[in-house]
Formats: C-alpha cells, sequence, structure tokens
C-alpha cells in the first residue's frame, strides 16, 4: 500500500476502476484544515483527463509498470504492429495509445509501457527525439537566419512539422516527440 506522499509525476494510479498517469501533483496547505494533496491525472485506458484531490495520508493504488524496448514495425487495420526486442514477440495496439503516431517510421525503435500484473499494454511512446527526413517544404532564402521565421514542412512519415527558413528538402532533422517541434538539423 502506498499513500499520498508517494505520488509522483508519470506515475500510474488505479482510481474508480480506470488508470490515470499523474501529469502534475501539488499539495494545499491552510492554516485551519488538514493538508491537501491534488493531482492532474491523465486516462491511460481512456481518453479522460480530470483533477483529484486526497487528504494528506490518504491511501493510493498504484500500479506496477514495465518499460519494454519494441520495434515498430508497420501500421494496418489492426493498428500500429510492434515486435518486442527481446523476445521477438509482436503485438498489435490502437492508434489512441500511441503518443504523435504521425512521427513513427517502419523500423523505429518505442517503449511500450505494460501493466505487470495483466501483461497487457498500457501506451506506447518515442524516445525523447527523433531525426526523419524532410520529403517537402518550400525553398528558403539565403543567409535568412536572422528571425525565428517558421515554414511547413512535410516528413518521410506524412506529419506535417514547423522548420526554420534554411531547412531544404532531403534534410534529415532532429523533432522533440513530446512536442512535436523542430529541434534541430542533423548531417547525415
Amino acid at each position: 500500500m502506498a499513500n499520498t506522499t508517494d505520488i509522483r509525476n508519470g506515475i500510474i494510479l488505479k482510481l474508480d476502476g480506470s488508470l490515470y498517469s499523474v501529469v502534475e501533483f501539488g499539495q494545499n496547505k491552510t492554516a485551519r484544515s488538514a493538508a491537501k494533496v491534488w493531482a492532474k491525472l491523465k486516462g491511460v485506458d481512456n481518453n479522460r483527463s480530470i483533477e483529484h484531490t486526497w487528504n494528506s495520508g490518504d491511501t493510493i493504488y498504484p500500479v506496477r509498470v514495465e518499460r519494454r524496448n519494441y520495434q515498430f514495425l508497420y501500421k494496418d487495420d489492426s493498428g500500429f504492429n510492434l515486435m518486442d526486442n527481446d523476445t521477438f514477440e509482436q503485438i498489435a495496439v490502437n492508434e489512441n495509445m500511441i503518443d504523435n503516431p504521425g512521427l513513427y517510421k517502419d523500423g523505429q525503435e518505442c517503449f511500450v509501457l505494460i501493466n505487470t500484473e495483466t501483461e497487457m499494454p498500457m501506451s506506447v511512446e518515442l524516445p525523447p527525439s527523433v531525426v526523419l527526413r524532410v520529403t517537402y517544404t518550400e525553398p528558403g532564402l539565403r543567409g535568412d537566419t536572422a528571425t525565428r521565421t517558421l515554414k511547413p514542412a512535410t516528413l518521410e512519415t506524412g506529419a506535417s512539422v514547423a522548420v526554420p527558413l534554411f531547412v531544404d528538402n532531403d534534410e534529415l532533422i532532429k523533432i522533440n516527440t513530446v512536442t512535436g517541434e523542430y529541434i534541430e538539423r542533423v548531417k547525415g
């Protein structure tokens, strides 16, 4: 058993029969009443985002989660097909379990969060950044790097991202997988 002092960002809790990941948490202390612990929660097995408040010291029910290395194989009617890098076992997961589905390309490494009690996948994450090739973007002007002006670019996965004016077609760029934003050019 755990209590509210064990709440951390990223921990997965069982609440009202559903699983939620803690996005943000804090504590409210007032002079007249007991301290309260609040948390913003994002649904793991549903698409809900909620806020919940506990009295300090209340019991919470964390779920044991394991992060396993997988490889993205392909996407079809059954969903995103992934292969475990250790056992070579393949699984198919729905698109709603995938973070930033537009950034996945065949053969890419990803991480699957597995509920160790049920051995069911809960969500799929990419590494913090990925390197992708720009397939199409409007030509930029040479030497126009003084301002942070952005233009749209289409990536090899079909996703669209805003890039600086100096980025051209067929260049490799690094993308932040959490925000989906351009980080830098990569020499390839």
